[in-house]
C-alpha cells in the first residue's frame, strides 16, 4: 500500500466521545469529512511482543497483532486515537449502523482507513473480526461462571 502524504493524516479533526453502540464506552468521531480510501488514524501504541501479551493476567483489548514479534499494545495509551474505534458487528448491533473502515497495513504500521465517505459528526467504525468477539464472548462467560462459584461459596459459608 502507497501511503498519503503524512499530512492527511490530521488527529485535530478527530475527536472522542461516548459511542453510537450501547455498552461500547467511548468512540472515535470525525468533526471533518473523511473520503473512502483515506487514512483516519495510525493505530499507535506500545509494540510488543504476542508472548508477553499472552503471559499477561489481564484481557487486553487494545492489541493489534501484526506478527508474534510486533504487536502494538494501545492500552496504556489513552492518546493513541485509533483504540477508541469501535466495531458496529460487535456485542451490541444497532440497526442501520455499519462499520465505515477497515485495517489497513504497510509495513508494520496499522492505519484505519475509511471504506466509503464518513461526514462530520459520524462514528469511526471497523471490524475487529470474529477471532476477537470469539475471546471477548469466552471471557465473560468464564467471568460469569467465576461470579457464580463465588456466589455459591459464600452462601454455603452462611
Amino acid at each position: 500500500m502507497k501511503l498519503p502524504p503524512h499530512n492527511r493524516i490530521d488527529p485535530s479533526r478527530l475527536v472522542i466521545k461516548k459511542s453510537t453502540l450501547p455498552g461500547a464506552g467511548k468512540g472515535l468521531f470525525t468533526r471533518q469529512p473523511i473520503s473512502r480510501g483515506e487514512l483516519v488514524v495510525e493505530y499507535k501504541g506500545l509494540i510488543t511482543t504476542w508472548k508477553k501479551i499472552k503471559d499477561s493476567e489481564l484481557f487486553n483489548p487494545y492489541v493489534y497483532y501484526v506478527n508474534r514479534n510486533h504487536v502494538i499494545d494501545a492500552m496504556g495509551d489513552s492518546e493513541a486515537l485509533g483504540r477508541y474505534a469501535n466495531d458496529a458487528n460487535g456485542m451490541t448491533k444497532v440497526k442501520g449502523i455499519t462499520n465505515n473502515a477497515e485495517y489497513s497495513m504497510s509495513a508494520r504500521q496499522v492505519f484505519i482507513k475509511a471504506t466509503r465517505n464518513i461526514l462530520p459528526g459520524e462514528e469511526i467504525l471497523v471490524a475487529y473480526g470474529k477471532e476477537y468477539w470469539d475471546v471477548v464472548k469466552y471471557n465473560l462467560a468464564l467471568e460469569e461462571k467465576n461470579k457464580k462459584e463465588r456466589l455459591e461459596v459464600r452462601s454455603k459459608r452462611r
